[in-house]
Parts: C-alpha cells; sequence; structure tokens
C-alpha cells in the first residue's frame, strides 16, 4: 500500500509518500511545500493544488491520509489552513484516493506510543520505523511521514482483524 500523507498547512506544508513492502515502511518522497506570504491568496492555494497534484501523478498513492484541523487560537491562520485543507482534499477526490483523517493525538500514540510526545520524539520515530533517503528534513516532513505511518498501521490492524 502506498499513503500520500500530508502535515496541511498554508505557509509550509508538509507531504509524504510512503509505502509498506513485506512489512518493510519506506519513504519514497518527501518535501516541504512553502507558499510564499507575497504572493496573493489564491495564488498561494493553486500552487498547493499543483504540488499535491504532481506528487499524486508522479508517486501514484492509492490513499490520502491526512492531519484532521483542530481550532487554534489565530483564527485567520486556521481558515487559511482550512482552505489549504480543502484545497488537498478536493485533488485526492478527483484523483480517486480514499481519504483516511487523524488528530494529532493519534499519530502521536501510533508513531512513539505515546500521546504527549514532542517534535523531537515523533521525528526519533520515523527514522526507527522507516527507511530514509534524506538525511535532513525539517519537521513538517517528519510529520507528514507520521501521518503516513499512523495510516499504514491502521490498515495493518485492520487486515488482522478481518483474518
Amino acid at each position: 500500500m502506498r499513503v500520500l500523507g500530508i502535515d496541511p498547512g498554508y505557509e509550509r506544508m508538509g507531504v509524504a509518500v510512503v509505502e509498506r513492502v513485506n512489512g518493510k515502511d519506506r519513504v519514497l518522497f518527501s518535501s516541504c511545500v512553502r507558499t510564499s506570504p507575497k504572493e496573493p491568496h489564491e495564488k498561494r492555494l493553486q500552487k498547493i493544488a499543483e504540488e499535491i497534484l504532481g506528487v499524486i501523478k508522479n508517486h501514484r498513492p492509492s490513499v490520502l491520509a491526512i492531519e484532521r484541523l483542530f481550532l487554534a487560537t489565530n483564527h485567520k491562520t486556521a481558515m487559511r489552513v482550512a482552505e489549504a485543507r480543502g484545497v488537498i482534499l478536493s485533488e485526492a477526490a478527483q484523483a480517486g484516493l480514499r481519504t483516511f483523517e487523524y488528530t494529532p493525538l493519534q499519530v502521536k500514540v501510533a508513531v512513539t506510543g505515546y500521546g504527549r510526545s514532542d517534535k523531537r520524539q515523533v521525528a526519533k520515530m520515523v527514522r526507527v520505523l522507516t527507511v530514509l533517503t534524506k538525511k535532513k528534513m525539517l519537521d513538517d516532513e517528519y510529520d507528514a511521514i507520521a501521518i503516513a505511518l499512523t495510516c499504514l498501521a491502521g490498515e495493518s490492524r485492520s487486515i488482522e482483524h478481518r483474518t
């Protein structure tokens, strides 16, 4: 199974494609998509859409795993991230991808076993659980990989329950 993991954002968005083959999780692609505050709002959303479409076309994931938005104290930022998520979900739906959403707590528990893990602990476990091709990555990339791993962990549990 190949999962497109997304840590949604407006200024910075983590993107990763993770594949499970013979029980081993391998990161095929990861990136941090950035949009410029100097660009108009609609151009920033367009860039997000184009980047997602490019990843879908190049890596052909079977599902999308995305972090569920929780309300932050900065409502303007929350609205922008919600709009970015809408663009991402629309592109995934057009590509026929099934979507799975996870809260930050679910991701932390799935990857580290502890719901109050910090970003450093999540990144460390991502390095332990996967085969990475890149040496240096941003937090957004680690988060996107962790979201994809959460989906893969859930999928393997659902397969175990069916048999």
